[in-house]
């Protein structure tokens, strides 16, 4: 798709306008707006891509290892975002999906998936690191699909944008030396060779021409990208050229922080043009152990380069020319009352066997798949947390549960503690807090159910928090709470890269089950 630049586009939009009044004889409305503070959705929604349709807007975002994967989110305001579909199930029933032998997508899985509309097809293509391979997928119904896809063995899109232009279909990635080819989206396959575009500087520079954003507008082919120069904070570079294979010349238009947080840069991700004529950028920020969250900067268009924020340095507050218009739904409470899961759950991986919203109505059941630790256990569905502060609770029935099982609430990532009911070799049962695998606190206990809750701190309000914990509680009733003395320092980690989630897991034996009644999540 072709747009113009935007001072062309909103000269003409003037001259409609002043046409307008001339024949209505009345003033026209100015569009509604709203006043935004970044970051917007207040949770992990890292490598965002943004599509618009008519006044539609859908985005999609890593969930790497997590299924089912790449979600679709629909929005109509670029601020409140709902998750509506996803992508795929899960990318292959293999070792890595299955979790075993050892193996494990963790860190790696689905990256950075670029959205286009080519040919009246919706395109989704990203590289999956476990796979070392790309996936092609499209579908006509981006908000529901289904979506068929193709596999590229021998080629390996890191970071990739695709591109509709003028009937051809284009894609460009790599980090540090990017590169261009054309798409045979029919075939599944490459046309010609590869050629290399452009090279990022070299000397003195850690992370290098990454996150690859591809458009052409008006005259001007751009790459949006990001660079982390060594000792300096991420930053986001514009590439333009005439000709699509280059030479390209570059222009840092990003570059600053927000929060206070004077390491967390902002940069990669989309520019969107609204259907009100107004151009914004989607860039998200590193915050810590919640994840990367996206920021919505506006893009002014200086000497035919798309400037992000104000003069380069993004805004903490925005202005957005849309009306306010629906709700976050990216995480959110669940009584297990439903024939499905909501669509806030992911599962650690594949989906395991023989777990049941039906076998005990209201509540979710869980097996106890055969696992030597957390990180092990296929039968883990987790959500994600939220900022500034939240709670996540469970009410647990561990009655089902056998010799050597173990079920309960996970504060989820690399760096993990849990709290939940284990039964001994005896048949004994107790209630365990563990860190990763470590135990730091027991008590005896037999089968009556057991509500669980960790509350998270990621940005602090209160003297008494510390930014980026979480603590654990427990209750006989829901009602009265039991502290436990015990603070998890979380940590985001490159092994995982993901953010923190609450998990509800159950493994062990293979033979017992855990029952879960509700879950309840809520910020405060």
């Amino acid at each position: 798709m072709r747009y113009f630049p935007a001072f062309s586009r909103l000269a003409a939009l003037t001259v409609l306008a002043l046409l307008t009044l001339s024949c209505a004889g009345r003033r026209a409305e100015a569009p509604a707006k709203q006043t935004v503070v970044n970051p917007i959705t207040g949770t992990d929604i890292p490598d965002n891509d943004v599509l618009r349709v008519g006044e539609d807007y859908y985005m999609v975002s890593t969930t790497m290892f997590f299924c089912p994967g790449a979600p679709i989110m629909h929005s109509r305001d670029l601020v409140h975002w709902r998750i509506v579909s996803y992508i795929y199930d899960c990318l292959e029933d293999d070792d890595i999906y299955n979790l075993r032998n050892g193996k494990n997508a963790y860190g790696s899985g689905q990256w950075a998936t670029s959205l286009c509309l080519h040919e009246g097809w919706y395109y989704a293509l990203f590289v999956a690191n476990d796979q070392r391979r790309s996936y092609l997928y499209r579908t006509r119904d981006i908000a529901a699909g289904p979506w068929e896809r193709k596999v590229f063995d021998d080629w390996f899109f890191h970071d990739p944008s695709l591109l509709s232009d003028d009937g051809r279909l284009w894609v460009v990635w790599g980090n540090g030396d990017l590169k261009l080819a054309e798409l045979d989206p029919e075939n599944g396959s490459v046309t010609g060779a590869a050629k290399v575009i452009l090279s990022a500087p070299k000397e003195g520079w850690g992370l290098r021409a990454e996150g690859a954003h591809f458009y052409h507008i008006g005259d001007y082919y751009y790459i949006i990208e990001i660079d982390w120069p060594e000792g300096d904070i991420r930053q986001a570079t514009c590439w333009r050229s005439r000709r699509i294979d280059g030479p390209y010349e570059s222009k840092v238009v990003l570059h600053g922080t927000l929060d206070g947080r004077e390491k967390d840069g902002i940069a990669q991700g989309p520019l969107i043009l609204t259907h009100q004529g107004d151009w914004y950028a989607m860039q998200f920020q590193d915050h810590g152990a919640i994840g990367r969250i996206p920021t919505l900067q506006p893009v002014t268009w200086t000497d035919g380069w798309p400037v992000m924020g104000e003069g380069g340095k993004p805004l903490q507050q925005v202005s957005i020319a849309l009306p306010a218009e629906g709700e976050d739904y990216a995480w959110d409470s669940d009584e297990f009352d439903g024939e499905t899961l909501p669509l806030v759950w992911q599962w650690n991986h594949k989906a395991p066997d023989g777990w049941s919203l039906t076998a005990r109505p209201g509540w979710l059941r869980l097996k106890a798949a055969p696992a030597g630790g957390i990180a092990d256990a296929r039968g883990t569905l987790t959500q994600r947390t939220a900022l500034p502060r939240c709670t996540s609770e469970t009410r647990l029935d561990p009655s089902g549960l056998k010799s050597g099982d173990q079920a309960g609430l996970c504060a989820f990532q690399s760096h993990s503690a849990r709290l939940g009911i284990e039964v001994a070799r005896d048949g004994s049962k107790s209630l365990v807090l563990r860190e990763e695998e470590k135990k730091i606190w027991e008590k005896p206990w037999d089968d009556a159910p057991v509500w669980l809750r960790i509350r998270y701190v990621f940005t602090p309000v209160d003297a008494e928090d510390s930014e980026d914990t979480a603590s654990f509680a427990w209750s006989a009733d829901g009602e009265q709470w039991h502290e436990l003395p015990y603070t998890l320092r979380m940590v985001f980690t490159l092994d995982y890269f993901t953010g923190y989630r609450s998990a509800l897991y159950c493994f062990g034996s293979g033979r017992g089950t855990a029952d879960f009644d509700c879950f309840h999540q809520q910020t405060y």
